[in-house]
């Protein structure tokens, strides 16, 4: 089975994706944890060039959809179909949802259209549950304690588009994408997404 997580940065992804690894494996499944984009030595060197703050490296918002793509195909041939192959449980921080609220919702592409490139390039592969992590863009700025990458330096407005994005996405999509309010104590929206695993796994 797979699962990812998602929300503007500063939302506590990280800590939800660590927690629930550690509780999965409490219970004896066999897990493996992934970033996108990364996780690959191609993904790697795509996340640093995407996410650099120094790249002098100009990026359109089309190139940048297509490297994340990039970066995601590798991802799953590599790391996810693999695992899921094994029988493990897959746990991704960020995903192909992320790329339509990012470079369409928020940057002006059609969503429709990264979706539809976002099926060839993870041939089949989607997450069973989305948790999108959800908190105003002023809010989740104000949690982060380093500088800024090349996405968040675009600003809070920007941000606060993509927050719309996701939000938009998972009212389109509610048996795929579950919204989580992110400015709760890290273990209470813990305990919201083990009670969204059970319930999905009935």
């Amino acid at each position: 089975m797979f699962f990812s997580f998602d929300g503007i940065d500063g939302v506590g992804k990280s800590t939800q994706v660590r927690l629930f690894e550690d509780a999965l494996r409490s219970h004896g499944f066999d897990v493996v944890s992934c970033r996108d984009p990364g996780s690959t030595p191609l993904g790697e060197r795509i996340r640093e060039l995407l996410l650099s703050i120094d790249s002098t490296t100009p990026i359109n918002r089309r190139s940048e959809m297509l490297l994340y793509m990039a970066s995601r195909a590798a991802l799953v041939e590599e790391v996810i179909r693999p695992a899921l192959a094994a029988g493990k449980i897959v746990i991704s921080d960020r995903y192909l949802l992320a790329n339509v609220v990012y470079q369409a919702h928020a940057g002006g592409l059609n969503p429709d259209d990264v979706w539809r490139v976002g099926e060839v390039a993870v041939a089949g592969i989607m997450p069973r549950l989305v948790f999108v992590l959800d908190m105003p863009a002023e809010r989740a700025a104000g949690r982060i304690q380093r500088r800024p990458d090349r996405m968040e330096a675009q600003g809070l407005d920007y941000l606060e588009k993509v927050r719309q994005g996701f939000l938009t996405e998972a009212r389109r999509l509610p048996q795929q994408i579950v919204v989580l309010d992110a400015d709760r104590p890290a273990a209470t929206i813990h305990a919201d997404v083990l009670r969204e695993v059970e319930r999905l796994l009935g």
